[in-house]
């Protein structure tokens, strides 16, 4: 798993089979939207970010040490100035129509010190979560994206066998706070891409961390399930095309038994290792960034199929997709993001045609923000030049728009067709998609 892991890491995979095929999947058509489309009027549209890429003033963590360990990042500055910012930010969101609004309670700011923590920060947190309350959205929370407290890192992160306790201490001091405004939660951001930055970062083992995330999870999901009864709780995955089973299924084996519905991250498709005349040992040259990964949108699709049939009985939700850019530059293959966003829902369409239980789906994010080391990737509806603008302006994106008619009609017309055809199926996710290949009727 370590060298899976690494092998990641220099891919560029930020988030991080074999199946059976479903009878008539490859060919159906979606009926027509109706009055609110095929996904139906009780789909969760809703947009996400997350609390120390988006915040600014950030705390001493773990995240804050990686920076200043590694000079050729960019520095955090503020990032986005959520945390300033929020109630322009929520507002923005529920000018979309979005249901749902993802977000982090950082751990690092509501526990500064082992022996206490700290009521203004939390205060901060009420304000947030009944802002998007008000705005009439649902909080989704999460307890874990990837940032502890600079304490619990001078302990040894995840290294640290007593981790998982003082983990577990802060969450529940999270849920008892929060229980009673009914979110979502989310305990732990994709758990396998976290693992990934802690081997490289803080040399930590993964199969150890793995096994002690696992725990933090199956017990705070018991936790939640006693102090908000009925709550829907989820660890969301990064899922890796064509690797799967490999890399988030050993996670999977540990807290699948405690899921609510199954959160699935969807970004990037399958790139197969080919020979180049660039690198001696014939290897295919890392990407210069995120934004030079492979899109490919009908991968989602089998995505929600992977889960669909592991886990039949439970709903799923796309928590986090979208498109990165490279400082919001327009894409050389002329994608836009209005172009993934549409093509994307379109997949999901097919996705519920063909009986997937699929209940929401996150746009990955409202505004730009750090992304783990750089401003250079955007995935925001609305862009911010962190670099160049000290009034941190929010710009609405092409997308804007097309996701507040998508949210207004339920998904796109039974008539659209993607712009981005399906690729060559070896390029998508195999082997599924090329057991049962989807078209475009």
């Amino acid at each position: 798993m370590r060298a899976r892991l690494h092998r990641l890491a220099l891919a560029g995979l930020a988030a991080a089979t074999t199946l059976l095929p479903v009878a008539g999947a490859a060919h159906a058509t979606p009926p027509a939207p109706g009055a609110h489309g095929v996904l139906g009027s009780d789909f969760l549209w809703g947009v996400a970010a997350s609390g120390f890429q988006s915040e600014g003033h950030a705390a001493d963590s773990n995240w804050q040490r990686y920076i200043r360990n590694n000079p050729g990042w960019d520095t955090y500055g503020q990032s986005v100035d959520f945390r300033s910012r929020y109630p322009n930010d929520i507002a923005l969101a529920a000018s979309l129509g979005v249901k749902v609004f993802r977000v982090g309670i950082e751990w690092a700011r509501v526990q500064p010190t082992p022996d206490g923590w700290d009521e203004d920060a939390f205060g901060f947190y009420d304000d947030v979560v009944n802002t998007i309350i008000s705005a009439g959205m649902q909080p989704m929370l999460t307890l874990d994206h990837w940032v502890y407290p600079g304490w619990e890192a001078a302990r040894g992160g995840w290294r640290n066998p007593d981790m998982v306790a003082d983990w577990l201490a802060n969450a529940r001091k999270v849920v008892d706070r929060f229980a009673a405004r009914n979110p979502v939660w989310v305990t732990v951001n994709e758990p396998v891409a976290y693992i990934m930055h802690e081997v490289r970062q803080n040399e930590t083992d993964a199969d150890e961390m793995l096994d002690r995330i696992a725990d933090a999870h199956n017990q705070i999901y018991d936790y939640i399930h006693q102090v908000q009864p009925g709550a829907q709780v989820t660890s969301n995955v990064g899922y890796v095309a064509g690797a799967e089973s490999q890399v988030n299924g050993p996670l999977m084996e540990r807290i699948g038994d405690k899921l609510d519905f199954i959160g699935v991250d969807y970004y990037f498709g399958h790139e197969p290792p080919k020979n180049s005349v660039n690198q001696p040992d014939g290897s295919v040259p890392p990407p210069a960034g995120m934004w030079e990964l492979p899109i490919r949108p009908e991968g989602i699709y089998f995505a929600l199929q992977h889960y669909s049939r592991m886990f039949p009985d439970k709903p799923l939700w796309v928590v986090e997709n979208g498109m990165p850019t490279e400082d919001g530059k327009p894409r050389a293959d002329g994608y836009t993001r209005s172009d993934h966003l549409r093509d994307t829902v379109y997949w999901l369409q097919r996705a519920k045609a063909d009986g997937m239980k699929v209940i929401g789906y996150n746009y990955w994010s409202i505004t730009d923000n750090y992304e783990w080391g750089s401003y250079t990737p955007r995935f925001g509806l609305f862009t911010v030049d962190v670099r160049n603008d000290p009034e941190l302006t929010r710009t609405p994106t092409d997308a804007v728009a097309t996701y507040r008619q998508i949210v207004t009609t339920g998904g796109v017309p039974s008539t659209y067709t993607p712009v981005r055809a399906p690729s060559d199926c070896v390029l998508v996710d195999p082997p599924a998609s090329c057991d049962s290949p989807v078209t475009v009727p």
